[in-house]
């Protein structure tokens, strides 16, 4: 009889993402089994539990995904599951909080597609603003984009002092240089807008964070990207379908939200496929997600 495939899934909060479980179940996992409230000193116990109760040749039918909406305490989570492993007793692990890894991978995946495709660039060496960096996608976004040699700055919606934090946070977790600056004001995007070659808006859904004012002259601006589905367009003049189209008023390409949430679904998807898939555990960031969002981006 064919093993199960098991999948364990864990959140610091309340509750489970309905979303996760149908993607987790649509992909191939047999059962799927969530824990909710779970501390990061309660991660080993889970991780070896889930272990030893299978033989070692199940760890490619074994998966743990964590969720939650902290990318700082999805990662901690990650590496205590990883180092909670006792070969040849192991399973694979998916970290994607609030679906973050996933939806910062397709956006990038989307913008660098549209950069080579129109102005035959990459992201490297790219000006490049996050406005909603203290979001976990905005987080998530500049980590990836650093680490393609864009360069990277936070705007604070609130002045500098919790992205100049983000930005430290970075700098200690992962080497990379992103600076931060003031975003609180009109005047402020307008500056930062016009010295950008690619804007991405991660802020709450529902906030427009850049309106058409805001967009007037910035001459260098190749690519706006916005994840917000819910009106108000988080970017003035990005429709949600946008894909790669023309802002209105300016030479910049829009990428709406629901662009971006095709590439980010398909990569969701099947990044629970490959835990079920390999002939060996695998263990899956952000950093996977944005090598696979790449293959999706058109």
């Amino acid at each position: 009889m064919p093993r199960k495939n098991i999948l364990h899934m864990i959140t610091p909060l309340r509750q489970m993402s309905p979303f996760d479980v149908n993607m987790a179940v649509d992909a191939g996992f047999d059962v799927v089994v969530p824990y909710t409230g779970v501390e990061l000193s309660e991660v080993t116990g889970l991780v070896q539990d889930a272990i030893f109760s299978r033989p070692p040749d199940a760890g490619v039918n074994s998966g743990l995904f964590i969720a939650g909406r902290d990318v700082t305490l999805a990662l901690d989570m990650l590496d205590t599951a990883r180092k909670a492993l006792v070969p040849p007793f192991t399973l694979s692990i998916f970290a994607d909080p609030s679906g973050s890894f996933t939806t910062a991978a397709a956006m990038l995946a989307k913008v660098e597609k549209a950069m080579e495709k129109k102005f035959n660039r990459k992201l490297d060496g790219a000006e490049l603003v996050i406005f909603g960096a203290t979001g976990v996608v905005g987080y998530c976004c500049a980590v990836i984009a650093a680490r393609e040699g864009a360069k990277v700055t936070l705007a604070g919606h609130d002045g500098t002092k919790r992205v100049q934090a983000i930005a430290d946070q970075m700098k200690s977790r992962y080497d990379i240089e992103v600076q931060a600056a003031d975003g609180s004001t009109d005047e402020a995007k307008k500056s930062l807008v016009r010295n950008a070659e690619i804007v991405l808006a991660a802020a709450k859904a529902g906030v427009q964070v850049l309106s058409k004012a805001h967009l007037d002259g910035a001459e260098k601006l190749c690519v706006a990207a916005d994840v917000n589905a819910v009106p108000p367009a988080g970017i003035e003049g990005v429709d949600v379908h946008a894909d790669s189209v023309e802002i209105p008023g300016t030479s910049a390409l829009g990428i709406g939200a629901l662009a971006i949430g095709n590439v980010k679904y398909k990569t969701e998807f099947n990044l629970f496929k490959q835990m079920i898939e390999p002939e060996k555990p695998v263990t899956l960031d952000f950093q996977d997600a944005f090598t696979l969002a790449r293959t999706y981006a058109k």
